[in-house]
Protein backbone atom coordinates (compact mmCIF):
# COMPACT_ATOMS: atom_id res chain seq x y z
CA UNK A 1 0.00 0.00 0.00
CA UNK A 2 0.64 3.46 -0.66
CA UNK A 3 -0.25 6.35 0.64
CA UNK A 4 -1.09 10.31 -0.86
CA UNK A 5 0.89 11.43 0.92
CA UNK A 6 4.00 9.47 -0.76
CA UNK A 7 3.15 10.38 -3.98
CA UNK A 8 5.86 11.35 -6.46
CA UNK A 9 6.14 11.72 -10.20
CA UNK A 10 6.55 8.27 -11.97
CA UNK A 11 4.83 6.62 -8.85
CA UNK A 12 2.51 3.52 -9.59
CA UNK A 13 -1.31 2.71 -7.35
CA UNK A 14 -4.15 1.40 -7.97
CA UNK A 15 -7.81 2.76 -8.07
CA UNK A 16 -10.47 0.21 -8.22
CA UNK A 17 -8.21 -2.05 -10.00
CA UNK A 18 -7.08 0.33 -13.07
CA UNK A 19 -3.35 0.95 -12.65
CA UNK A 20 -2.18 4.77 -12.63
CA UNK A 21 0.96 6.72 -12.72
CA UNK A 22 1.39 9.82 -11.06
CA UNK A 23 2.22 12.74 -13.90
CA UNK A 24 2.15 15.61 -11.29
CA UNK A 25 1.48 16.45 -7.72
CA UNK A 26 1.26 18.92 -5.00
CA UNK A 27 1.30 19.06 -1.20
CA UNK A 28 -1.15 22.22 -0.34
CA UNK A 29 -1.77 23.02 3.12
CA UNK A 30 -4.36 25.18 3.29
CA UNK A 31 -4.38 28.16 5.95
CA UNK A 32 -7.83 26.41 7.27
CA UNK A 33 -8.55 23.26 7.31
CA UNK A 34 -6.50 19.84 6.41
CA UNK A 35 -3.95 19.52 4.07
CA UNK A 36 -4.31 17.43 0.53
CA UNK A 37 -2.59 16.31 -2.27
CA UNK A 38 -3.29 17.79 -5.68
CA UNK A 39 -2.66 15.10 -8.04
CA UNK A 40 -2.87 14.56 -11.83
CA UNK A 41 -2.84 11.09 -12.69
CA UNK A 42 -2.70 8.59 -16.26
CA UNK A 43 -4.58 5.32 -16.59
CA UNK A 44 -1.79 3.33 -17.84
CA UNK A 45 -3.86 1.03 -19.71
CA UNK A 46 -6.16 4.03 -21.52
CA UNK A 47 -3.63 6.98 -21.12
CA UNK A 48 -6.86 8.92 -19.81
CA UNK A 49 -5.26 11.80 -17.53
CA UNK A 50 -7.42 12.88 -14.56
CA UNK A 51 -6.80 15.65 -11.78
CA UNK A 52 -8.15 14.91 -8.01
CA UNK A 53 -6.94 16.11 -4.10
CA UNK A 54 -6.35 13.23 -2.19
CA UNK A 55 -6.12 13.25 1.55
CA UNK A 56 -2.64 12.42 2.40
CA UNK A 57 -3.74 9.50 4.55
CA UNK A 58 -5.67 8.07 1.76
CA UNK A 59 -3.97 4.63 0.75
CA UNK A 60 -3.69 2.46 -2.48
CA UNK A 61 -2.40 -0.39 -3.61
CA UNK A 62 0.90 -0.41 -5.60
CA UNK A 63 0.65 -1.26 -8.67
CA UNK A 64 2.81 -3.45 -9.94
CA UNK A 65 4.93 -2.87 -13.22
CA UNK A 66 7.63 -5.08 -14.62
CA UNK A 67 10.25 -3.96 -17.51
CA UNK A 68 11.58 -6.52 -19.97
CA UNK A 69 14.44 -5.35 -22.82
CA UNK A 70 12.70 -7.42 -25.90
CA UNK A 71 14.32 -7.72 -28.88
CA UNK A 72 11.81 -5.86 -32.22
CA UNK A 73 11.43 -8.69 -34.74
CA UNK A 74 8.98 -7.59 -37.40
CA UNK A 75 5.73 -6.15 -38.41
CA UNK A 76 2.42 -7.41 -39.82
CA UNK A 77 0.09 -4.97 -40.70
CA UNK A 78 -1.15 -3.43 -37.23
CA UNK A 79 0.80 -5.85 -35.17
CA UNK A 80 4.76 -5.52 -34.13
CA UNK A 81 6.11 -8.83 -33.02
CA UNK A 82 8.93 -8.71 -30.14
CA UNK A 83 11.17 -11.39 -29.16
CA UNK A 84 11.79 -12.07 -25.38
CA UNK A 85 15.99 -12.70 -25.49
CA UNK A 86 16.06 -15.24 -22.33
CA UNK A 87 12.75 -17.49 -23.05
CA UNK A 88 12.42 -16.75 -26.74
CA UNK A 89 9.05 -16.11 -26.78
CA UNK A 90 7.34 -14.10 -29.01
CA UNK A 91 4.67 -10.94 -28.21
CA UNK A 92 2.41 -8.90 -30.60
CA UNK A 93 1.99 -5.08 -29.57
CA UNK A 94 -0.77 -3.45 -31.06
CA UNK A 95 -0.04 0.14 -33.30
CA UNK A 96 -1.96 1.74 -30.43
CA UNK A 97 0.80 0.46 -27.95
CA UNK A 98 3.76 1.40 -30.05
CA UNK A 99 2.91 5.19 -29.97
CA UNK A 100 5.96 6.78 -31.83
CA UNK A 101 8.42 4.22 -30.74
CA UNK A 102 8.23 2.39 -34.18
CA UNK A 103 9.76 5.43 -35.66
CA UNK A 104 13.15 5.28 -33.74
CA UNK A 105 12.90 1.11 -34.15
CA UNK A 106 14.47 -1.21 -37.00
CA UNK A 107 14.26 -4.64 -37.05
CA UNK A 108 16.31 -6.15 -34.16
CA UNK A 109 16.80 -3.44 -32.20
CA UNK A 110 16.08 -3.86 -28.79
CA UNK A 111 13.58 -1.99 -26.77
CA UNK A 112 12.23 -1.93 -22.97
CA UNK A 113 8.44 -3.34 -22.60
CA UNK A 114 6.31 -2.48 -19.65
CA UNK A 115 4.17 -5.46 -18.32
CA UNK A 116 0.97 -4.51 -15.82
CA UNK A 117 -0.09 -8.46 -14.96
CA UNK A 118 1.29 -10.13 -17.90
CA UNK A 119 0.16 -7.46 -20.49
CA UNK A 120 1.78 -5.55 -22.49
CA UNK A 121 1.02 -2.18 -22.34
CA UNK A 122 4.01 0.22 -23.38
CA UNK A 123 7.30 0.54 -25.60
CA UNK A 124 10.04 2.62 -24.95
CA UNK A 125 12.73 2.80 -27.42
CA UNK A 126 16.29 3.22 -26.05
CA UNK A 127 16.93 7.12 -25.10
CA UNK A 128 19.55 7.67 -28.18
CA UNK A 129 19.41 5.84 -31.58
CA UNK A 130 21.97 5.99 -34.69
CA UNK A 131 20.11 5.63 -37.97
CA UNK A 132 21.59 6.66 -41.34
CA UNK A 133 19.57 9.59 -43.30
CA UNK A 134 17.86 7.81 -46.52
CA UNK A 135 16.66 11.41 -47.91
CA UNK A 136 17.18 15.00 -47.16
CA UNK A 137 18.31 18.04 -49.46
CA UNK A 138 21.97 18.53 -50.25
CA UNK A 139 23.49 21.34 -48.13
CA UNK A 140 24.57 24.42 -50.27
CA UNK A 141 28.26 25.35 -50.09
CA UNK A 142 28.77 27.99 -48.16
CA UNK A 143 26.30 27.88 -46.40
CA UNK A 144 27.27 28.14 -42.80
CA UNK A 145 24.46 30.09 -41.07
CA UNK A 146 24.53 28.83 -37.19
CA UNK A 147 20.58 27.06 -36.01
CA UNK A 148 19.56 26.28 -39.86
CA UNK A 149 17.83 23.27 -40.05
CA UNK A 150 16.44 21.09 -42.67
CA UNK A 151 14.17 17.97 -42.55
CA UNK A 152 15.82 14.41 -43.16
CA UNK A 153 14.21 10.90 -43.49
CA UNK A 154 15.98 8.29 -41.72
CA UNK A 155 15.72 4.82 -42.55
CA UNK A 156 12.92 3.80 -39.86
CA UNK A 157 10.70 6.42 -41.64
CA UNK A 158 11.18 9.47 -39.45
CA UNK A 159 11.39 12.68 -40.18
CA UNK A 160 14.32 14.59 -38.44
CA UNK A 161 15.23 18.07 -38.54
CA UNK A 162 18.99 18.01 -38.66
CA UNK A 163 22.01 20.97 -39.97
CA UNK A 164 22.29 22.06 -42.96
CA UNK A 165 25.51 20.12 -43.47
CA UNK A 166 24.01 16.61 -42.83
CA UNK A 167 23.91 14.46 -46.35
CA UNK A 168 22.35 11.96 -47.49
CA UNK A 169 24.13 8.39 -46.09
CA UNK A 170 25.25 9.50 -43.37
CA UNK A 171 24.70 8.49 -39.62
CA UNK A 172 22.85 10.52 -37.19
CA UNK A 173 22.19 9.84 -33.37
CA UNK A 174 18.89 11.13 -32.26
CA UNK A 175 17.00 11.71 -29.12
CA UNK A 176 13.98 9.50 -28.60
CA UNK A 177 12.51 11.42 -25.88
CA UNK A 178 12.40 14.47 -28.12
CA UNK A 179 13.07 13.35 -31.49
CA UNK A 180 16.25 15.88 -31.75
CA UNK A 181 19.28 15.26 -33.80
CA UNK A 182 22.03 14.87 -30.97
CA UNK A 183 25.09 14.59 -33.67
CA UNK A 184 26.88 13.44 -36.04
CA UNK A 185 27.34 9.07 -35.13
CA UNK A 186 30.70 8.36 -34.02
Amino acid sequence: MISAGDFRKGVTFEINGEPYVVLDFQHVKPGKGAAFVRTKYKNILTGATREEAFNPSDKFPKAHIETKVMQYLYSDGDLYYFMDTETYDQIPISKDQMEDAIMYLRENDEATLKFYKGVAFLVEPPNSVVLKVIETEPGIKGDTATNVTKPATVETGAVIQVPIFIDEGESIQIDTRSGEYLGRAK
